[in-house]
């Protein structure tokens, strides 16, 4: 299998990939939850199964105290609802007006952010993702600071920052889609996915970079190209089996897992998958791509 051979196919596929997400960022950008926008979110348990018809009754309670309502979710018998900041005398006439229309109805759960508060949450997500970053480009040109000629360490740093900002596009803009057509929101929730996912790219990409780093010592006078190549194929079933054995993990999580974490899984999904992409197709053929041009840069 020669993957190697191949790049720029794969190159064309992940480009093909990120691009709808792109132009969806730019237009339409990403649906932020309370967490980033300050607001109000609460639940109400309902005694049994709710109907469809209680939700347009939470609906015009709310309107009627000119509160604005970000989303309104019934899963069973609860219902999950965000909306602009409520203060207590607010939440308290509304929750009166909605126990008249329903009996045995109860609020589980009532928290209100404020704007500044939300605008800290968002600086402190960038800045987590960015360290995130510039360390794991400092550990990797440390890690591989004696990976045999012809290539440097820091290659293997810069290839992988570059295959991660990959997984983050892919899954940003995945949900920038969700976020204008389905109106699914970003919250804290999204951001520890980001970084886990971040966390998962890297350690596949590593797996291959190690193997890269051996054969460059087994394989002395062989083609960089030929040895990355076949570092990739010895490693490919263990990316694969590991990728394939957490994915079956993640979808029981969907599939029985509740309503608050159902975003977060289908994040993860999205972002193993493509980490497991990027590992095997772009990271490594990216270290080829920059050695080739090196050399021709150094014959003229």
């Amino acid at each position: 299998m020669d993957i190697i051979g191949k790049k720029y196919l794969y190159f064309l596929i992940s480009i093909i990939i990120i691009i709808p997400g792109l132009v969806s960022l730019i237009l339409f950008g990403l649906n932020l939850s309370i967490d980033f926008t300050g607001g109000t979110r609460f639940s109400l348990l309902f005694p049994g199964k709710v109907k469809m018809a209680a939700k347009e009754k939470i609906r015009n309670g709310l309107i009627k105290q000119d509160i604005r309502i970000s989303t309104i979710e019934i899963s069973d018998r609860l219902v999950f609802v965000r909306t602009s900041p409520m203060n207590q005398g607010q939440n308290d006439k509304f929750i009166e007006s909605i126990a008249k229309e329903f009996k045995g109805v109860k609020q589980t759960e009532f928290e209100t952010i404020g704007p500044t508060v939300g605008k800290e949450t968002t600086a402190n997500a960038v800045k987590a993702i960015m360290l995130a970053c510039v360390l794991i480009v400092l550990y990797i040109t440390w890690a591989f600071r004696k990976v045999p000629k012809p290539v440097s360490s820091f290659r293997f740093g810069i290839c992988t920052i570059i295959a991660l900002i990959h997984d983050v596009l892919v899954v940003v803009g995945v949900f920038s889609i969700l976020g204008h057509f389905f109106k699914i929101e970003i919250d804290s929730l999204f951001i520890t996915a980001v970084l886990t996912i971040i966390g998962f790219s890297v350690h596949d990409t590593i797996v291959v970079f190690d193997r890269i780093r051996e054969n460059l010592k087994r394989m002395i006078g062989s083609p960089f190209p030929t040895v990355v190549n076949d570092s990739i194929l010895q490693t490919l079933s263990r990316s694969l089996n590991t990728s394939i054995t957490t994915l079956l993990a993640l979808v029981g999580i969907l599939i029985f897992g509740g309503e608050s974490i159902r975003w977060f899984v289908v994040a993860l999904i999205v972002g193993i998958t493509s980490g497991t992409y990027s590992s095997i197709f772009n990271a490594a053929p990216l270290l080829v791509v920059w050695h080739e041009w090196k050399e021709k840069r150094t014959k003229n």
